[in-house]
């Protein structure tokens, strides 16, 4: 098995038409799940909710088409939120193009130098501390909008949590109504199996938009239209100017984004290898992340990585090639073009609802109480710095202060040993 080879390529030997229908019905499923929240994860981003879309749309697709799995769905994910919203308020959009590019640049001279198997090494402590960190982050940044406070946005998490205590007496219960039903329906719709092939997140801004639109008291929510002007249509290549100052101060950026993506996507592989018996290509696969998010930069979007609950919900429809990858884009694409102005209409109060669940969904809280427990205090140490460093500072300073100790943790322990 050649290691940077496109899996599409080995997989389309024995391809057949019943797959190729099955491929098609997963891909078209993924991309209903995909569509709000690549809104919601955009919007939580510090970006326009198309944005999010072009990055599903256009990474996606070259994920799909040059990864190293069979079964990897790509596009923005939570992990992303903060950094990204850190990044375009200190250097704007042209900061985050720039930073993206690099970021896939470096992925891709890691795929090439067959790092793949090299990213597993990164301590558990450090991935688990960071992640919940991100999950309470994005938590933190969406109560604004679920209470319908009123208060000059903020960017760092301290400041944004200060301004809600500050700004508590501006609630409106309008704003809570919607949010609370779409909470409601975001819990309740999966516990109904016979009701699973329908997206939770579909249903629940269906429900809020007719909320919004006929319920006379709830008209004055905010929604997408109201904050944002949304861009129906193709976007442009972007191409913005660089100089060598902006590459420097953005390396660590990008340095972090190449890593959460690395070690996004080949844990997705990880979990999708185990849900369908296959063995993913990690090399490849880094290669199509590095390739991806260059052409998601490019084309307006943000920072894109496999997307473990998206490719989950495509192995459990069917899909079983890269083609259900393709498929999903290019339903996406067809979305972007045709429909993208009814995104207006959709409330805040449902979007931060849904940002809320992957919040919970990514935190994996059973695992920090379960490595506090369990864990010697070195490493709950490092887990619960690498936790706070993210929420209090950000997922670089987090990542360099957690990688550092853990380095020496472990060097003392080779020194005890002998």
């Amino acid at each position: 098995m050649n290691e940077l080879v496109p899996k599409i390529f080995d997989v389309m030997k024995t391809y057949s038409k019943d797959q190729l229908v099955k491929d098609i019905v997963a891909g078209i499923i993924v991309a209903i799940i995909a569509l709000p929240l690549s809104i919601a994860l955009a919007l939580a981003s510090g970006v326009s909710p198309e944005q999010g879309i072009y990055t599903a749309i256009f990474a996606g697709f070259v994920i799909s088409f040059l990864g190293g799995s069979r079964v990897q769905i790509a596009g923005p994910t939570a992990a992303f939120a903060t950094i990204v919203a850190g990044i375009v308020a200190k250097n704007g959009m042209d900061g985050l193009i720039v930073a993206t590019i690099m970021a896939g640049i470096i992925l891709v001279i890691m795929g090439l130098l067959k790092f793949g198997n090299l990213i597993r090494f990164i301590p558990y402590t450090i991935t688990t501390g960071f992640t919940f960190g991100i999950a309470v982050t994005i938590v933190i940044g969406q109560i604004k909008d679920f209470l319908g406070l009123t208060y000059p946005a903020g960017t760092a998490t301290v400041d944004k949590l200060k301004a809600i205590i500050a700004n508590i007496g501006t609630f409106n219960i309008k704003a809570l109504i919607v949010g609370a039903v779409s909470l409601a329906i975001l819990i309740i719709w999966p516990k109904f199996k016979s009701l699973d092939k329908i997206p939770p997140s579909l249903i629940a801004v269906i429900v809020s938009v007719l909320m919004v639109k006929f319920i006379g008291p709830l008209k004055d929510v905010n929604t997408i239209g109201s904050l944002y002007t949304i861009k129906k249509g193709l976007p442009g290549v972007s191409v913005p100017s660089v100089n060598m100052d902006m590459i420097l101060t953005l390396l660590p950026d990008a340095l972090t984004i190449a890593v959460l993506a690395g070690i996004e996507s080949l844990l997705s592989c990880v979990v999708s290898d185990g849900m369908i018996g296959s063995r993913h290509k990690p090399n490849m696969e880094l290669v199509a992340q590095g390739a991806g998010n260059i052409v998601s930069a490019l084309f307006g979007g943000i920072p894109a990585t496999g997307a473990i609950a998206r490719t989950a919900a495509n192995v459990k429809n069917g899909g079983r090639t890269p083609i259900a990858g393709m498929v999903h884009s290019v339903t996406l694409l067809i979305v972007l073009v045709v429909l993208m102005p009814y995104a207006a209409w959709i409330p805040m109060p449902a979007i931060a609802a849904i940002l809320f669940i992957v919040a919970y969904n990514m935190s994996g809280w059973r695992e920090m109480v379960n490595l506090v427990k369990h864990s010697p205090k070195s490493d709950t140490l490092v887990l619960l710095t690498t936790m706070v460093l993210t929420v209090v500072f950000d997922l670089v300073v987090a990542i360099e202060v957690g990688i550092v100790m853990a380095a020496l943790l472990f060097l003392k322990r080779m020194a005890d040993v002998t």
